[in-house]
């Protein structure tokens, strides 16, 4: 089997879909959850990247538990919204970026451990 071949089966089996409870990112469902003063987590992400695929199902797990539940998930797509990449500051797919009480608390690039997302997470409770 080609390396092309076997990287895009690859990439089928490990896509992971925007997952329940995640919504697109969207500036005014953004300022709607700042100014009711839910904590939120952004998520940079792009289909495409290993590092986001690994990245999704364990922040899924994490929102789906006590005490990560009250987080509202917002997916920034890297390659269609790239105004809203600029305007995060952020330089890569896979960032990570939580906010509380309407101000960021905490970001984080790449990565894939749960207790390095956990971490994170807890910084917008």
């Amino acid at each position: 089997m080609s390396l092309l071949i076997r990287n895009f089966l690859l990439s089928l089996l490990l896509a992971v879909p925007l997952g329940a409870g995640a919504e697109p990112y969207t500036q005014t469902a953004f300022e709607r959850l700042q100014k009711e003063g839910a904590p939120v987590l952004v998520s940079i992400h792009a289909d495409w990247c290993p590092t986001c695929r690994a990245q999704a199902p364990i922040v899924q797990s994490l929102l789906e538990q006590n005490p990560y539940r009250r987080i509202q998930l917002l997916r920034v797509d890297f390659d269609e919204q790239k105004d809203i990449v600029r305007a995060f500051r952020a330089s890569m797919q896979s960032t990570l970026i939580v906010f509380k009480e309407g101000r960021e608390v905490g970001r984080s690039v790449g990565d894939t451990s749960e207790a390095g997302i956990a971490a994170l997470l807890g910084k917008a409770l």
